[in-house]
């Protein structure tokens, strides 16, 4: 190999050490408070970690079945019954992953061949780019906008464009992160139309799936409970967000038993199984009472109002914030043109690290001047991180 060539592939330069590693890097260095990865600092329901510490004690630390334990995928199952009428068959079109990053990993390299397209809403996770790259797939962006009333939206004849003789599939994440967008109704009706004319698959990131708030105008809607989705989509969640454990990795893929089938064929080659002992406690937490989600997502929406409060207090322009842990600002009240050179200068001058929502952008321009902040943390870290900011700007 001749000095100073890089060995990665070519489809992967692109893509170097995440955003999330960089900031984070950050906090600790500086000792910032870190409002840019979307963890909570508190740990899951009692429940749920009493049945893992169960688990470990009672004999559940080997190899799981490969498609999840029984428990586990019933629960899947029920969850989705219960709260969004949809009807699984746990054996067969349930799929226990590595988190949701790794079903949509598999899902995209199961479902696509080189050159196939994949529609997809930026901003974007940065997982989507990066999955889409790995299996050879091209990516179509459509870019949300904030309106005037600050929520975000598509138009839909740049959706429409976007479609096209390679269309595979869609990749759809609502409740939406970076932006915190609901999808409504009428949006979805028409990715579902879309999908059935162009014969598309639809892929489904639903984690935030019980974090749709009081104020966002339309609640949770699975694409899959449209006419004519269920059969042509797969939908994915995981515990990491509605439970607080974010590094249990514990997600699921649900959906028709052929394409379950074709994720569950590439899941096998990436982590085979995982988190055996964590599985029978997510099967408990899935379980919980209706109490458990509603104090969950009003817990949340007291935080995010409590940020945004002392964000508009320090200078920043706040856009609403529908569900999921983050609210994103605008920087040019402050003076500020570029996220990037914004979040790497803003734990020297105040203490606090937030995520420049430009990296999550192929329309670059479109996102230079957002940054997001997470407020999945307790409130008196976001007390201490509204102190400094507002600091910043006094």
């Amino acid at each position: 190999m001749a000095a100073g060539t890089d060995p990665l592939v070519r489809r992967m330069r692109p893509f170097g050490t995440t955003i999330f590693a960089e900031m984070s890097a950050l906090a600790v260095r500086t000792g910032a408070v870190n409002l840019g990865q979307g963890f909570p600092d508190t740990d899951g329901p009692p429940e749920m970690l009493a049945a893992a510490a169960e688990a470990l004690r009672t004999g559940h630390n080997q190899y799981p079945p490969g498609p999840g334990i029984p428990a586990l995928r019933a629960a899947v199952a029920d969850h989705q019954r219960r709260f969004w009428g949809l009807d699984y068959d746990p054996d067969g079109e349930v799929l226990v992953t590595a988190g949701a990053t790794e079903a949509i990993a598999a899902a995209i390299l199961g479902l696509c061949e080189t050159g196939d397209e994949v529609v997809t809403f930026e901003p974007y996770y940065d997982s989507y780019a990066a999955s889409i790259a790995l299996a050879g797939a091209v990516r179509r962006p459509v870019t949300l906008r904030p309106g005037t009333d600050g929520r975000y939206a598509f138009d839909p004849d740049e959706l429409r464009a976007a479609f096209g003789p390679r269309t595979r599939l869609v990749l759809l994440n609502s409740p939406h992160n970076p932006t915190g967008k609901v999808f409504t109704p009428d949006e979805l009706a028409l990715i579902a139309a879309l999908c059935q004319e162009h014969g598309a698959y639809a892929v489904t990131d639903e984690v935030y799936e019980h974090l749709v708030f009081s104020d966002a105008g339309s609640a949770h809607v699975p694409l899959a409970t449209l006419p004519g989705m269920r059969e042509r989509t797969l939908r994915i969640s995981s515990a990491g967000k509605t439970f607080s454990c974010t590094g249990w990795k514990i997600g699921w893929v649900s959906g028709p038993a052929a394409l379950v089938s074709a994720v569950m064929r590439v899941k096998q080659f990436l982590t085979f199984v995982n988190g055996g002992p964590l599985q029978p406690a997510v099967a408990v937490a899935l379980g919980l009472p209706d109490s458990y989600y509603e104090g969950f997502r009003a817990d949340l929406e007291a935080r995010r109002d409590q940020l945004a409060e002392g964000l508009v207090d320090a200078g920043f322009g706040v856009l609403p914030s529908e569900g999921t842990y983050f609210i994103t600002t605008d920087i040019t009240p402050l003076g500020g043109h570029d996220g990037v050179e914004f979040c790497r200068s803003l734990p020297d001058r105040c203490g606090v690290v937030a995520v420049p929502t430009q990296v999550f952008y192929d329309d670059v321009a479109a996102g230079r001047h957002l940054v997001r902040f997470a407020f999945c943390k307790r409130p008196t870290v976001l007390t201490e991180a509204v102190t400094r900011l507002r600091g910043m700007a006094h």
